[in-house]
This record gives structure tokens, C-alpha cells and sequence, in this order.
């Protein structure tokens, strides 16, 4: 079974003040940062460093393998059992474009949602995070930053100090 992750849980009154200790947090060397917000909060995603999502290519990927199958499927049903309506030859590519746009777009929808969902872990009904005191108040109006214990400069007495000085109301060592 694998280890638990805990990290330092620290509370934030306004957006501003979780980027200036996010700033001051990456300014003093910690990397796993982690902030949970009740609605986005512009720049704090790059000072936090978060990757970007790669659903773009998925997106592409997906769209083309839809216009593929479609395509592929139209020829394979008109090899398999032509008819001649009108003399239209057996390929005819400009039929074959609304189906061919109708699955691009499904098939690159699809793949997108499943890669959102792979991306962000979801779904997951529990984290532990949720059982922290006051972590109900991240969907209302506080904001919070977390530093996790895999940081190479983790020490709890020493984060908890530094959280605190630099404005937290209130500091947690929680699981994550």
C-alpha cells in the first residue's frame, strides 16, 4: 500500500493575500504547492507552476480518429453493399462529409471529457483534504495553500512559522 501524503494546510482571507504567500512560498524555495479557491483567481496558476493541460492534442487526436472511422466505415459499407443511386460514383467523398463532421466533432467532445476527467482525477468522491477543520470554507470565501511533505524543504514547525508570518489566519497539518 502506498504511503500517505500529509502537507501544511494554511488559510487566506482574500485572493490577493493567497498570491503574495504563494509568491513568498515559491520565493523561499518550496515547489509543492498546491491552492484551493472558492472561484478562480487570475495568475495564481502561474505562480503555482501548474502544468498545462495537454486536452488540446487530445482534442486533435480524437477528432481525427473520428473522421477516420467515419470515413473508413462509409467505404467499407459502400464496398461490402454498393448501390448506384443516379449514377454517383461508389466513393463519393462529398457524401461522405456531414457523417465524417459529425463523428470528428464526437469522437474529439469524447476524447476530451475522458481526458479532463484523467487530468484531474476525477472522479473521486473523498479526499482527504475534506476532512480538515476548516477546508468547508474553500467552496465559500476563504482561500487556501497547501505545502505538501514530499517537498525537499519540508519541516512542519518551520513552514507553520513561515506560513503564519506571512498572513495565513490559520495553519493545519492535514493528509492529502
Amino acid at each position: 500500500m502506498a504511503e500517505k501524503s500529509c502537507g501544511l494546510l494554511a488559510e487566506f482571507d482574500s485572493p490577493e493575500a493567497l498570491k503574495a504567500a504563494a509568491k513568498q512560498a515559491r520565493a523561499a524555495g518550496y515547489r509543492r504547492l498546491d491552492a484551493f479557491t472558492p472561484f478562480p483567481v487570475e495568475g495564481l496558476a502561474q505562480i503555482l507552476r501548474l502544468p498545462k493541460p495537454s486536452i488540446s492534442w487530445v482534442g486533435l487526436a480524437g477528432g481525427v480518429t473520428g473522421a477516420s472511422v467515419a470515413l473508413l466505415m462509409q467505404c467499407y459499407v459502400n464496398y461490402d453493399f454498393p448501390i448506384n443511386v443516379g449514377g454517383r460514383p461508389l466513393y463519393a467523398l462529398s457524401a461522405f462529409a456531414v457523417v465524417m463532421f459529425e463523428l470528428t466533432i464526437l469522437f474529439s467532445a469524447l476524447s476530451m471529457i475522458a481526458a479532463m476527467l484523467w487530468q484531474n482525477g476525477l472522479p473521486r468522491l473523498n479526499h482527504p483534504l475534506f476532512d480538515a477543520k476548516r477546508f468547508h470554507l474553500a467552496s465559500k470565501d476563504r482561500f487556501f495553500l497547501c505545502i505538501a511533505d514530499d517537498d525537499g524543504r519540508f519541516d512542519e514547525t518551520e513552514i507553520g512559522s513561515f506560513l503564519r508570518q506571512i498572513g495565513a489566519k490559520s495553519v493545519e497539518f492535514t493528509a492529502l
